[in-house]
C-alpha cells in the first residue's frame, strides 16, 4: 500500500501555548489537522469558560487565512473550580471537556489538584451532563519512582474514582505504559485513553542511551521498550477507546537545553508521516484512519470529518525541518531517528 486517502484527523491532545509561540506554532497543526482538544495550562491556567473563550479568540486571532481549524476548549480543574460555571461552558459549546493536573505533574501544573475528593462535587456534575474529564495520569509523590507513577495513579487515584463516580466519562491522556493500556482495556465505553506520537516511537533509551538528550524528554516519561510495545499494540488494534493525541508540546530550545530542562515534545510538523511509518512497521496501514480520525470523535459525540488528506509513500524520504523559529526563540521539531517516507497533502474539497 502506497497511497492512503482518510478523513482528515484530530489531535485529541495539543499544546497551543499563547502570545508569539501560538502564531509559529499553530499553522503545523492546522494544516494537517480539522480539530483539536487544546490544554489549558496557560500563565495562569485556562480555568473558567470566560477565560477559555477569551483564548479561543486569541487561537482563531492566529490563524492564517487560508487554513480550516476547529480549537476544542478545555478548562483546568482546580480545587476551587465552579461546577455551574462549568455546565455553562459545556451546554453552550464553547468547553467540551475538563482536564485534571494533579499538582505538580508537569508543565504549568502547580495550580492542579491536590486532593482528588475537593473536586468530587465537580466530577459528579460532569458525570451527570456527560461531560468529558482528560486525565495527567500520574502520581506526584516524590517517593514514588517516576518510571511507576503512571501505575501507581492508576491504582491510588484512577481506579477508586472510577468506583466512586462511575457515570464520569474519563479519558487517560498520553498513556506509556502497559498497565495503562490493559486497565482502558478492562473499562468500559465510559472510559478511552489517547496515545502519542512519540511514546509510539521511543523508549526511555532515547532519553538517555548515550548521553542525555533533553529533545526527548517529555511527561510523562517515555518508559521500557515493553510498554512502547503495548501502546503500539493498542494503536493499531483498532479498539475504539485508544485514539491519537499528539501531547505535542512547544518549548524554546534554551528552556530545553539546560541543567533543567523543561518536559515536552514537539511532533506537530511530522506527527503524520511518523504515525503512518509506525502503523506500516505493523502491517497495519488499512487501520490508521481509526486511530487518528473515527476513534476520537466517537467518544467525544462528535461527527467524523468530512475533508480529506492523502498519504503517499515515497521512495526518498521526505524531509521535515529540524526547528521552527518563533517570536519567542527556536523550537526543535521531534526527531524519530528514523527516515520518514510518507508526503501527507490535503484533499481539495
Amino acid at each position: 500500500m502506497t497511497t492512503l486517502i482518510i478523513r482528515k484527523p484530530d489531535d485529541w491532545h495539543l499544546h497551543l501555548r499563547d502570545g508569539a509561540m501560538l502564531e509559529a506554532v499553530l499553522p503545523h497543526t492546522a494544516a494537517h489537522f480539522a480539530r483539536a482538544i487544546v490544554m489549558p495550562n496557560l500563565v495562569p491556567p485556562i480555568v473558567t469558560a470566560a477565560q477559555a473563550a477569551a483564548y479561543r479568540e486569541r487561537i482563531m486571532a492566529a490563524l492564517p487565512e487560508r487554513l480550516d481549524f476547529n480549537p476544542l476548549m478545555t478548562l483546568y480543574l482546580t480545587e476551587e473550580t465552579d461546577a455551574a460555571d462549568v455546565e455553562a461552558g459545556f451546554r453552550n459549546g464553547l468547553v467540551v471537556a475538563v482536564k485534571l493536573y494533579p499538582a505538580g505533574a508537569t508543565t504549568n501544573s502547580q495550580s492542579g489538584v491536590r486532593e482528588i475528593e475537593r473536586v468530587y462535587p465537580v466530577l459528579e456534575r460532569m458525570a451527570a451532563i456527560g461531560m468529558p474529564l482528560c486525565i495527567h495520569g500520574e502520581v506526584t509523590n516524590p517517593e514514588i519512582d517516576i518510571f511507576d507513577r503512571e501505575a501507581v495513579f492508576i491504582e491510588t487515584v484512577l481506579d477508586p474514582l472510577r468506583k466512586r463516580i462511575p457515570g464520569l466519562r474519563v479519558v487517560m491522556e498520553h498513556v506509556t505504559t502497559r498497565d495503562g493500556v490493559d486497565y482502558v482495556r478492562s473499562q468500559d465505553k465510559d472510559m478511552a485513553a489517547t496515545i502519542t506520537t512519540h511514546h509510539l516511537m521511543i523508549n526511555r533509551n532515547a532519553i538517555l542511551a548515550g548521553g542525555i538528550r533533553p529533545h526527548y524528554y517529555c511527561l510523562p516519561v517515555a518508559k521500557r521498550e515493553v510498554h512502547r510495545l503495548a501502546l503500539r499494540d493498542a494503536a493499531v488494534s483498532g479498539d475504539a477507546r485508544f485514539f491519537l493525541g499528539t501531547d505535542s508540546a512547544p518549548h524554546t530550545d534554551p528552556l530545553k537545553e539546560n541543567a533543567c530542562g523543561c518536559a515536552g515534545i514537539f511532533s506537530a510538523p511530522n506527527t503524520l508521516a511518523c504515525l503512518a511509518h509506525v502503523f506500516e512497521e505493523e502491517n497495519a496501514l488499512d487501520r490508521l484512519e481509526a486511530f487518528v480520525s473515527l476513534n476520537g470523535p466517537g467518544f467525544y459525540r462528535l461527527p467524523p470529518n468530512e475533508s480529506r488528506i492523502r498519504l503517499e509513500r515515497r521512495n526518498e524520504p521526505v524531509g521535515f525541518p529540524t526547528k521552527i523559529e518563533t517570536g519567542d526563540g527556536p523550537v526543535t521539531v521531534f526527531d524519530p531517528m528514523v527516515s520518514l517516507h510518507w508526503n501527507v497533502t490535503v484533499e481539495a474539497g
